[in-house]
């Protein structure tokens, strides 16, 4: 979750979450996805075990829809407590098909930490990894790259992205120059502001783009008016950060159930109900909730697959939400 220098409030989910896990491996859902996913989705499933997967449209590349963000979970000592919940969750994470871990050097240890537990997994090399660059001059760029880069244990990145748009000319040419050099695959922009999308509107439609990254989830909608539009036009992956409105769409719904027909379907949690409302987006590929407990994470991980809502079931939600 992209969040600036905000602090991230956390709901706790845990009695809840763990007698609906309980019961979701005996409730046979039975549905099918209808919705028409378009040339941006990889393909469909209502397994169980399988994650959704999306197209990367600039190279139609095959990834799996839920990331791992690392905005203060990661941010740990490597010899805290801490730093073994870490190593549990992208455990897990990379056992259930996850690949993408996004990062940024404003993340305290966040890099560090996410280079040095992958790596001591056995998994490092098989990520996809995405981080940023949050800095204004040329010189000053290349080298919190370079640092980023170090942290991570990398010599080439999957996916390097300007972040808040902070100098992001100047920037934006390193980008080029490190993607021609094969130093990073995919290049992007990111913020965290609504208020920046009419910028990153005019950005999207005259720069060539492989990502972007901003606040999309059922309580923050703003992008649909135009940005995710714009997005698809010009043959963009987007990733959706801060997918639970830094903890405000579980406050909303508090000691409320999760609709009945959602739970028919097999959308126990609220947290799966807020995923799913993402992945049913035919212009949203991506989605990066950011967590160190493991039971969030495998609450989240059946968010990412099973049954997908239609576009009917899409408008309910936003409906039935916005009435709470």
């Amino acid at each position: 979750m992209q969040l600036g220098c905000k602090k991230m409030q956390k709901i706790n989910r845990r009695a809840f979450l763990e007698k609906s896990l309980k019961t979701l491996a005996f409730l046979a859902t039975g549905f099918s996805p209808r919705l028409d996913r378009g040339k941006l989705w990889a393909k469909s499933t209502n397994s169980e075990n399988t994650l959704f997967t999306a197209l990367i449209p600039s190279t139609g590349e095959a990834l799996p829809r839920l990331g791992l963000g690392t905005y203060a979970t990661f941010d740990v000592g490597g010899n805290s407590g801490e730093i073994l919940q870490v190593k549990e969750v992208l455990h897990a994470f990379f056992a259930a098909g996850g690949r993408l871990v996004d990062s940024s050097p404003m993340y305290g240890n966040a890099e560090a930490v996410t280079g040095a537990v992958s790596t001591e997994l056995g998994i490092h090399s098989k990520l996809f990894m995405a981080t940023k660059v949050w800095i204004s001059g040329r010189e000053a760029g290349l080298g919190q790259m370079a640092q980023s880069l170090a942290k991570l244990g990398r010599k080439k990145l999957e996916l390097m992205q300007i972040h808040n748009l902070v100098d992001w000319r100047t920037q934006l040419k390193a980008l080029r120059e490190g993607k021609e050099r094969g130093i990073y695959k995919y290049i992007g922009l990111t913020h965290y502001m609504t208020s920046a999308f009419p910028e990153l509107e005019k950005i999207l439609r005259a720069e060539k783009l492989d990502f972007l990254q901003i606040p999309y989830s059922l309580g923050e909608t703003t992008a649909e008016a135009r940005l995710l539009g714009a997005a698809a036009e010009r043959g963009i992956a987007v990733i959706a950060n801060e997918p639970f409105a830094q903890g405000a769409l579980f406050r909303r719904v508090r000691d409320k159930e999760v609709p009945a027909w959602a739970r028919e379907r097999g959308i126990l949690t609220w947290a799966q109900y807020f995923l799913k409302f993402i992945f049913s987006s035919p212009q949203v590929q991506f989605a990066i909730p950011a967590t160190r407990k493991l039971l969030h994470l495998k609450d989240n991980l059946e968010g990412g697959r099973g049954y997908l809502p239609t576009a009917a079931e899409r408008e309910r939600m936003q409906k039935e939400f916005h009435a709470l």
